[in-house]
């Protein structure tokens, strides 16, 4: 139910927000929570444009997406966020226009809000090192009740770190989906799109003793079949996984990471070890190759501290 000063969307634009869902989830192949986010921002630019005179999708112009974001920044939104919406908006209006629905579109005029680029938090080679062997270390001396959970641990973190995989491709991947054999693992990435990860002997090591000594003492009856299972039995979730990498990351005495830093730290390691740029992009799954150029960072400043210390006129 709308309240009294958000006006509901006339019964065209509402069909078009729901054909447009649909398009992302079926043509692109969108993540539900991506849709969710793109139908939440091109609604609320409709309902702007509504509010402020347009009756269809034609009312759109290039004032009223200005318009839209500007009263989206005077809220304080980020960047970030703001580029979103104009992305989703964007997307919105190409759709729209390849739909017969718009005869032009004024997206093309607007310019892109400039994110600034935070470089991502990297653990060095060997915090990563320490952190890793603390999880080992940790389900070696857990007590039988204990067992279970730090093999899970110790197995998620040698997954992330080793394969540069992202938490949900983790957490959504089954037993099936792992190959110990050949130190392989496949993921379903952004976009639905599949790929074939390798890792390294550490993690075939911990996903060998998770799935004989831990997993099995989780499984239950009604189990899924996922490659890690939570304290009841039902697939790990995503919240609990960060949970536990946070608690690890703690008792290690390394600084404190998300599961997503050990794909940013495995990203940079993997680059200042030799590997490069194009191989890399594959392993993490990136659409853009600028994406994995951010971890080339590790690189120029080992560079710098070398040109400073071994160069005279430095």
């Amino acid at each position: 139910m709308t309240s009294p000063d958000v006006p509901p969307l006339p019964a065209a634009l509402a069909d078009a927000v729901d054909r447009f869902t649909r398009y992302l989830a079926a043509q692109r192949g969108h993540s539900a929570h991506t849709r969710r986010a793109y139908r939440a921002d091109v609604t609320g630019l409709l309902r702007y444009a509504v509010r402020h005179g347009a009756s269809g999708l034609d009312g759109i112009d290039l004032g009223a997406l200005r318009g839209w974001l500007g009263t989206q920044a005077d809220r304080g939104l980020s960047r970030a966020t703001l580029a979103r919406r104009s992305a989703a908006a964007r997307a919105f209006l190409r759709w729209a226009l390849r739909e017969g629905l718009i005869t032009s579109d004024p997206s093309v005029r607007l310019a892109n809000p400039r994110i600034s680029r935070t470089l991502p938090t990297v653990l060095s080679p060997e915090a990563a090192a320490l952190l890793l062997d603390t999880a080992r270390q940790h389900a070696d001396e857990a007590e039988v009740g204990q067992r279970p959970t730090a093999l899970r641990v110790w197995a998620a973190a040698e997954l992330l770190y080793g394969s540069g995989v992202r938490i949900g491709e983790l957490v959504a991947c089954d037993v099936r989906d792992v190959n110990l054999d050949e130190r392989l693992v496949r993921v379903l990435g952004k976009g639905g799109k599949e790929r074939v990860v390798p890792f390294g002997v550490p993690a075939a090591r911990a996903v060998t003793a998770w799935l004989g000594r831990g997993r099995p003492e989780l499984d239950r009856a009604d189990s899924p079949p996922a490659l890690f299972l939570g304290d009841r039995g039902g697939r790990w979730g995503q919240r609990q996984a960060r949970e536990q990498v946070h608690r690890l990351a703690a008792v290690a005495g390394v600084d404190d990471i998300a599961p997503h830093d050990l794909r940013h730290s495995a990203a940079t390691h993997l680059l200042a070890g030799g590997s490069d740029l194009r191989s890399v992009q594959e392993v993490l799954g990136h659409a853009d190759l600028g994406t994995t150029q951010r971890y080339t960072h590790v690189d120029a400043e080992r560079l710098q501290q070398v040109f400073r210390q071994a160069f005279p006129r430095a």
